[in-house]
């Protein structure tokens, strides 16, 4: 009502329209009452108030009312969908301002007479106040605007001390104005308030009437005594497929039982009807199938006993409707709630529901003595791949003729589902024998790495099984389930397509693997990474040409942490992003002190190639250390490829346009492809130690391949590192084949960038040689 508040409902707003109606339909009261005002104190006035006095006061008055009457005619217009608690206030600034120019007029004008003048300002005034406080009272806030000033110019008009008797009769007569209002707002609110309800209500009625009326979907039925039916309706005759005389007198059950009465096969809500019907008692939503001309509709009936005066049973009265819509809506969604959409298959609380079942059952039939149930995670390997290449569509495709040769396999009491994603599982309820769990995941193994067809692609995936047994692995669910995931977990760490049972001490390893990601998450910020620095040196002169920087953690209670150990942990848990970037801000700081012709090279992953603001943090990072781009090499792995690869090709040209050099690191190990380096201007080859070691004692294929890499880098205009060098003979064989630099304990094993910056001479030095 008084509108500092928003207005958060309809009723609220019904309201609000109504005050301010009801204050538009007596602003013309308000308004002539100024106008009388006006003439009135010109007419007493003129000859003792000077001209300026009351023409500067009669112009201000004309102003506010003819601003009044612009903006509610600017609010009438934007009509009552626009109308708001922001409304009230503007008008109450109205009355503020009305209310005020009255109180200047007593102020002033009141000083220019005799008494007599006085008595009739006063009387004008308190026609003034009423016209007013009639005008604004469906608006509290515009009432209290408009009457409070008009107080204060009281106070102003009756300033003698003798007045005093005055000055409270017309305080007293102003206040008891305002207490009407607010009086009268309070009951206008209440009225209205309970009219927009009752209206709101009227309307939900009407709603719920047309509804039912243009649905028709409920009718009534009635029977005698004899459970007969009486007094048919139309609707209920339609619904059965006859007419109302064909119906009048025929038994209830026997019609609802359709041709099961003859067989007497009858559903089980059909017996519960004929129990209640036999035991005169009240039933409600009582559902049951019902043959409808051959068809099989679900009826839902409630209905109560009727009794004479006399108290003698009459039959029973009630209402049906037709429900099988809502029925095969509830079943449709009973289904998609226990088996997934996309492979028919039960899902993974369905699964979890066959799984509690068998847990249940094993354990009452062995009493926990022995293996009773197995559970079996299917994760499919390289599945990622052809969803990323061939799109999820073809994905989705393949998943379905992996579903239906699981179900092949999986024969008996095995019960297969999906879990999600490209993970399926299979509880086993009854374990015959010790090779039972291997032999099904061999046959599950052997079934889903078969070549799939699925449009014109030929596509090949493997699968991974993960196992566990009950109640050794796990005497509930969750804990069997979390060690067949730690199995599965293990078997794709072994490189997939194999099987592997749960063991104790994968959990001893998974809760090793915890510890260390929550410890490798403190190691940023308690500083306990650092960066060492092993050279790279040219071949030829035998010359330090650069860095590459590796990152080690030292924990304070753990002691040094293989980075074969915490790289793959950072890798799991999106860690390598932040740790990488630290490296390369740290790299670039060290590398900035070294001579200009010494370059810097630091690994990075494919996560932080796929990141947005990969690039923008090297450009940071050589900003920060003043680094020159020419300096920095990054190096990166033929993986980073696999995933997104015109991707990762669009941020390596950026870097290559900012004159970063690249590496391709442990080139011939992976995924090997000359596409990449045709379409990317790599600078140098890395040819792992696996083929250095192998040409170093003459194995064929190692010294083939890498007189095949160093040939291929000539030809491109690239240059070749061996990595792992380590003896006179190793380096021999490296330049003999051909390759420009070296990198391997022979010249240096990693060091910190003190140790690094004392193999190069103090700048006086280089500057005197």
């Amino acid at each position: 009502m008084m509108g500092l508040a928003p207005i958060g409902d309809a009723a609220g707003l019904r309201v609000l329209e109504a005050q301010l109606r009801s204050a538009d339909g007596l602003a013309v009261l308000r308004h002539g009452m100024n106008i009388c005002g006006l003439l009135f104190l010109w007419q007493v006035f003129s000859l003792c108030c000077p001209s300026w006095l009351l023409g500067g006061w009669s112009i201000a008055l004309v102003a506010i009312s003819l601003a009044a009457l612009l903006l509610d005619r600017q609010r009438r217009q934007g009509g009552a969908a626009l109308l708001s608690a922001a409304d009230l206030r503007r008008h109450a600034v109205g009355a503020l301002l009305h209310g005020g120019v009255w109180a200047v007029c007593m102020a002033l004008i009141s000083h220019s007479g005799d008494t007599e003048q006085l008595v009739a300002l006063w009387t004008l005034i308190s026609c003034v106040m009423v016209c007013g406080a009639i005008s604004y009272a469906a608006l509290p806030l515009s009432a209290m605007a408009f009457l409070l000033p008009c107080i204060a110019g009281l106070f102003a008009m009756f300033h003698a001390g003798g007045e005093l008797p005055l000055r409270a009769l017309a305080s007293s007569y102003a206040l008891s104005l305002l207490g009407g209002c607010l009086i009268y707002a309070h009951t206008f609110g209440r009225q209205h308030s309970a009219t927009a309800q009752l209206v709101e209500k009227t309307e939900v009625v009407s709603l719920l009437l047309r509804e039912y009326e243009a649905g028709g979907s409920d009718w009534l039925w009635q029977t005698d005594a004899m459970r007969r039916l009486t007094g048919v309706s139309a609707r209920l005759a339609e619904m059965l497929g006859r007419t109302p005389a064909q119906l009048e007198g025929a038994s209830l059950v026997q019609l609802l039982a359709g041709s099961g009465w003859e067989s007497g096969r009858f559903a089980a809500g059909l017996r519960d009807l004929s129990d209640h019907l036999k035991q005169r008692e009240s039933f409600s939503n009582l559902a049951l199938p019902v043959e409808v001309q051959g068809q099989w509709r679900w009826w839902e009936l409630s209905a109560s006993p009727r009794h004479d005066e006399q108290g003698v049973f009459q039959g029973f009265r009630g209402v049906g409707s037709d429900v099988t819509a809502q029925r095969e809506s509830a079943d449709k969604i009973a289904q998609l709630a226990r088996f997934d959409p996309l492979t028919g298959l039960p899902n993974r609380s369905h699964l979890r529901e066959a799984l509690d079942n068998a847990l249940n059952r094993a354990l009452e039939a062995a009493h926990g003595r022995s293996p009773g149930c197995a559970y079996l995670m299917i994760d499919l390997d390289r599945f990622k791949a052809i969803n990323d290449t061939l799109g999820h569509q073809t994905g989705d495709k393949l998943l379905s003729q992996v579903a239906r040769r699981l179900l092949t396999v999986c024969t008996g009491d095995d019960f297969c589902g999906r879990i999600g994603g490209d993970e399926f599982a299979v509880v086993m309820p009854r374990i015959a024998d010790a090779a039972a769990v291997p032999r099904l995941a061999a046959a599950i193994i052997t079934a889903l790495s078969a070549p799939y067809q699925v449009d014109q692609h030929m596509l090949h995936v493997g699968a991974s099984v993960g196992s566990a047994l009950s109640p050794a692995d796990g005497r509930e669910a969750e804990a069997l389930i979390r060690s067949a995931d730690l199995a599965l977990y293990r078997a794709k760490g072994e490189g997939g397509g194999r099987h592997c049972a749960y063991e104790p001490q994968l959990h001893a390893q998974a809760e090793e693997r915890r510890q260390l990601e929550l410890a490798l998450r403190e190691a940023l910020e308690k500083d306990q990474l650092h960066v060492l620095y092993q050279p790279v040196v040219d071949v030829a002169e035998e010359r330090i040409v650069g860095f590459e920087a590796l990152v080690r953690w030292t924990h304070p209670e753990m002691g040094p942490i293989s980075p074969v150990r915490f790289i793959p942990v950072a890798e799991e848990a999106r860690l390598i992003g932040p740790i990488g970037e630290w490296v390369l801000r740290t790299a670039c700081q060290e590398a900035a002190g070294w001579p200009d012709d010494v370059r810097i090279a630091v690994n990075v992953s494919a996560e932080q190639l796929a990141h947005p603001s990969f690039v923008a943090a090297v450009v940071s990072a050589l900003a920060q250390s003043g680094l020159d781009a020419h300096r920095l090499e990054l190096e990166v792995t033929e993986s980073v490829f696999m995933t997104d690869d015109a991707g990762a090709l669009k941020v390596l040209d950026q870097l290559l346009a900012l004159g970063i050099q690249l590496s391709l690191d442990d080139f011939g190990t992976g995924y090997s492809s000359l596409g990449y380096l045709s379409r990317t201007r790599f600078n140098t080859i890395k040819i792992d130690r696996s083929f250095v070691v192998g040409a170093s004692r003459n194995t064929a294929e190692s010294l083939a391949i890498i007189r095949a890499v160093v040939t291929l880098a000539d030809s491109l205009g690239m240059v070749t590192t061996a990595e792992g060098v380590e003896t006179q003979a190793e380096l021999e064989m490296v330049r003999r084949l051909g390759c420009k630099k070296v990198q391997g304990y022979y010249f240096g094993r990693p060091m910190l960038g003190g140790d690094a910056v004392r193999l190069f001479p103090m700048p006086t030095q280089r500057a005197i040689g």
